[in-house]
This record gives structure tokens, sequence and C-alpha cells, in this order.
């Protein structure tokens, strides 16, 4: 395994036609653990979730990539790679029916551990029919490192939006596994005046001492409907499932 990637940005824009970005839309946020290429069941449960939920935009953490083409030829995908295995690439993933019109892939600053693989983030923007741009961020946040390492990553990334005036959507997998991380996470929110989707106990997004992990944030638009979705055998975190419709 090799933790440094020969190339950190991947994209393909498939079949997607789709544009300008839709007002209206379905996404998806999963931390997949590597299972979106190699499990069978993966492709019928996306396309399902197409079919039954519109889906429009897909963002995905541990993803597995390699190609010219996502999963589905009719997303188009960007991606940022923070390992790499036989030409193999593994980090965060978004695909979306609309191509993205920039994307911006960046590894933290800091490794996992002394030996570690450094962290992937992706940035991508996407034209709306207003001439406004939708700023997306996937993330899979520093995971094994003290409070204060996570802190100074979503400083990081705190900077990295901060100059974006329109819509946006943070999501993916923020490893906020205790209370300090919790609050250095609401911080983000507030700095940024975003909005959180929130999930009930019961959904059972996946936790560690009763702290989530994965969350959407968002601004700049409404959120029509939520759900966590349960009905897999793929990854040991389900599928964040929102629909939004962007303020004109």
């Amino acid at each position: 395994m090799i933790f440094t990637p020969s190339t950190l940005h991947h994209c393909s824009h498939g079949t997607a036609l789709l544009s300008p970005f839709p007002e209206t839309f379905s996404m998806l946020c999963w931390n997949v653990h590597k299972k979106n290429r190699t499990d069978r069941k993966f492709r019928p449960f996306l396309k399902k979730l197409m079919k039954e939920a519109d889906l429009h935009l897909c963002l995905f953490q541990e993803a597995h990539f390699e190609g010219e083409a996502f999963i589905l030829s009719d997303y188009a995908y960007d991606a940022a790679a923070n390992m790499e295995l036989n030409d193999t690439f593994y980090g965060v993933l978004t695909a979306c029916k609309t191509p993205s019109a920039e994307a911006q892939a960046h590894l933290s600053q800091n490794k996992e551990s002394l030996i570690g693989p450094r962290k992937s983030l992706l940035l991508t923007t996407y034209l709306l029919s207003s001439g406004r741009k939708l700023l997306v961020l996937n993330i899979h946040a520093i995971n094994f490192r003290e409070n204060r390492i996570y802190e100074k990553e979503l400083e990081v990334l705190r900077q990295k939006v901060e100059l974006h005036e329109g819509p946006m959507i943070i999501a993916g997998d923020f490893n906020a596994w205790n209370q300090t991380r919790t609050k250095i996470l609401h911080q983000l929110r507030t700095s940024l005046s975003l909005e959180m989707v929130t999930f009930e106990k019961k959904d059972k997004i996946k936790s560690f001492m009763g702290y989530p992990l994965d969350f959407i944030l968002y601004r700049g638009m409404h959120c029509l409907g939520k759900a966590v979705l349960h009905d897999h055998d793929i990854s040991d975190h389900h599928p964040l499932f929102a629909r939004f419709r962007i303020e004109v």
C-alpha cells in the first residue's frame, strides 16, 4: 500500500450531461468502506436508490476507484486519493449527474500516525441556472490523532471554503468521536453559517461511544427530506440521504 498516491485528483465526465445543476435535488453521503467496486451488492443497491430517490449527487468516503468511469456511467465523478495499491486508488469520491465546473483535491497536513496515510479532501463546484455556483466539500476527517491536530485540520478546511458566498454542502465522515471533536465541528458549522441535517438516535447513524461520525452540513438551501438507509449489507456505515431545494 502506497500512502502517497501517484495521482491525487481523478475525474471522468462519463455520459453525465445534465447541466446546470438543478435547483431541487437528492443526495447521498456514505462511507462505503472500500466496498463500492468489490461488493456485488453495491451497484444494484445504488441503482435501486437512483430509481426510488432520483439521486443526483453522491459523496463517498473510503471509496475504491480506478479507470475512466464511475461504476455507473451516467454519473460524472471527481475523486481525491490518499492511498494507492497496484494502480487502484482509495479516498473520497463525489459522483454527480452534472459534471463539476471546478475540482480541487487536497491531502491533510498531518498523517494518521507516524507511518499512516494522510486523509483526502475534495472540493467541487457546480454551475446553477442563476449563474451562481454550488460548492460541495467531501471529507473523511483525520482520525487517530490528538484533538489539537483535528482542530488544525478543520481550520484548514474552513479557510479553503470561507470566501465562497453561495450555497454550500460540507459532508462526510468527520470522525467526531468525542466531546471535544464534536465541539470543534460545531464551531466550524457556526463560523460558516451552516445548518445541519439532524437525525434521531433511532436512525442509527454510525457512532462511537454515542457520538455520530457522519454529517451533512449545508447553507443557502432548504432541506425537504432526510433518511438514514439501513437496507444494505455493504458497509459498517449507513448512507445518509437528504433532499434539498436551493434558494434562488
